[in-house]
């Protein structure tokens, strides 16, 4: 019996970095199919998110992803630049946003290339691990793009030509995301149940193993 989960996966988000090594080891030693569902962060999905949210909501994010890392010993650090531009004392996000439609819609285009947990595998890591600055001028993206099996420049010139096809899609993956019962990422779904977080990837391979894998 196969096993498959949905991943709904935000490009700014630490935690679904935090989590990459751990799922890429889920589908490589326990076969289970990663169904890669790019979705856009919270800051474009509810705008108003920061603005409202608790003031010790961003400190307390920041201490505890470092930690994780450290305790993970993966290699991390806040983007450079950040994928989401943003007035970082209002938390109200600008109304030109030069990377964060680009990268999602390129993760779907990869996705739709069959290309969609390599893409998370190889892009992923140039933007948290802090190997480079500027993770989005070339030759990083190009590079990691051609690590995870993809063209750069028809992946490129197919986004900029046709935006909405990746759009659609990624509201598509929007809405199920919705529909699962969170609305956070990273969320992992199996068979219907949403485990949110990567703190809950344990918990969601004990209820694989109750299902026999």
């Amino acid at each position: 019996m196969g096993f498959s989960i949905d991943l709904f996966w935000s490009f700014r988000s630490p935690y679904c970095y935090l989590a990459l090594d751990r799922l890429l080891t889920l589908n490589r030693n326990l076969g289970v199919e990663i169904n890669v569902r790019p979705i856009y962060p919270i800051a474009v999905r509810t705008p108003d998110f920061f603005k409202t949210t608790n003031p010790l909501y961003r400190p307390y994010h920041t201490l505890d992803s470092h930690r994780v890392a450290e305790n993970l010993g993966v290699p991390f650090r806040r983007p450079i630049p950040d994928p989401i531009s943003m007035d970082m004392e209002t938390g109200i996000p600008d109304k030109e946003q030069p990377y964060i439609f680009r990268l999602t819609r390129l993760g779907q285009a990869a996705v739709m290339a069959g290309k969609g947990l390599a893409f998370l595998d190889q892009v992923s890591r140039i933007i948290w691990d802090g190997s480079v600055d500027h993770w989005d001028q070339p030759p990083h993206l190009t590079d990691a793009m051609i690590r995870a099996g993809l063209d750069p420049e028809t992946q490129e010139t197919d986004v900029a030509t046709d935006p909405n096809t990746y759009d659609d899609a990624i509201e598509e993956n929007q809405a199920a995301h919705h529909a699962a019962g969170h609305w956070g990422v990273p969320l992992m779904v199996f068979e219907n149940e949403p485990f949110y977080g990567q703190d809950r990837i344990d918990l969601m391979v004990w209820r694989m193993r109750q299902k026999g894998i």
